[in-house]
């Protein structure tokens, strides 16, 4: 979908990499975004990169040390080759050239393994550039144990969950043409768990429902005791 909701953590990210890009020499140059699974913040910071023409790199669970390098490296435009320790230099000598930010989603793999969270430190220290780096609600614990890590952090971020202005603001975009009462995006907030996902996908089957039944607009009456999606798996029938 090509349009971005300007939603809440989105303008936490906007303001973070801001804070981050301005920052006062000497200062650390890293920040954190965290909070639970569905909040948006991948969207977010997708966005943000976009905005910004930063690098953006998205963590597997199966990744090494020399794979991270290799998908920055391709994320760059750059052909990977070399040692891991040619590869380091090459990312480093890319990020300090073109000060661009560097953003790290499902961070919580780097934290892991003592060896990777030591390459990304090799990789700011060697940069100076800025990084953002993102994950799940207990990210910033994990980095205590971290010390060297954990104390260049500039800005921790915590995720917020979705409110009704947020998702006013993706009601357009998942529903185009459709106007949905408040009292039912309302709803729909209240059975989220605060997760963005989840009333997107209840927006996307709100829009499906009013092409089937002809409605214009949608209402909590409207709907009414239709099933909304909270991300229960549904109890068997007795």
């Amino acid at each position: 979908m090509s349009q971005i909701a300007q939603i809440y953590n989105l303008e936490l990210v906007r303001t973070a990499a801001e804070r981050l890009a301005g920052r006062t020499d000497g200062l650390p140059g890293m920040a954190a975004l965290y909070g639970p699974p569905g909040y948006g913040k991948t969207t977010a910071a997708l966005a943000i990169a976009n905005e910004n023409r930063a690098y953006f790199v998205q963590m597997r669970s199966a990744w090494s040390r020399k794979t991270l390098l290799e998908k920055i490296l391709i994320e760059m435009g750059a052909k990977p080759h070399g040692t891991i320790s040619q590869m380091l230099d090459q990312v480093c000598e890319q990020l300090a050239t073109s000060r661009r930010m560097l953003m790290i989603d499902e961070f919580d793999y780097c934290v892991r393994n003592d060896a990777t969270i030591e390459l990304v430190r090799d990789i700011y220290e060697g940069s100076q550039a800025t990084l953002l780096l993102l994950g799940e609600e207990l990210l910033p614990n994990k980095l205590k144990k971290h010390e060297r890590f954990h104390s260049r952090i500039l800005s921790w971020i915590p995720a917020q969950p979705i409110t009704l202005q947020d998702a006013a603001a993706l009601a357009p975009i998942y529903c185009p043409g459709l106007a949905i009462g408040s009292d039912l995006l309302e709803h729909l907030v209240k059975l989220s768990g605060g997760s963005v996902r989840r009333v997107s996908v209840n927006l996307a089957a709100i829009y499906e429902a009013a092409a089937v039944e002809g409605w214009e607009n949608v209402t909590r009456a409207t709907w009414g005791d239709r099933p909304v999606y909270t991300g229960e798996a549904p109890r068997r029938a007795a």
